[in-house]
């Protein structure tokens, strides 16, 4: 008899956080597409366009207490 989600997650989280964490990974990767990996490498390619733009100068950071007050500036209530 197949074992049912619920049987199964009630013995899942009572194992330790790293496993836990690695499970969640192997189950991740077990179902991972290729409109996931996709959307992963253009991820990636974004990532090393951001770096290089801030490493060339052309880009800035932004404090975040900068960001904060901005921030609560727009949406005072959040």
């Amino acid at each position: 008899m197949p074992a049912t989600l619920d049987a199964i997650s009630s013995q899942v989280f009572i194992l330790p956080a790293e496993q836990r964490m690695r499970l969640a990974l192997a189950l991740m990767e077990s179902v991972e597409t290729d409109n996931m990996a996709s959307a992963n490498e253009a991820w990636s390619d974004e990532i090393s366009r951001r770096i290089a733009a801030f490493d060339t100068g052309e880009t800035r950071t932004v404090p975040a207490v900068d960001v904060f007050r901005k921030l609560r500036e727009i949406a005072p209530d959040r």
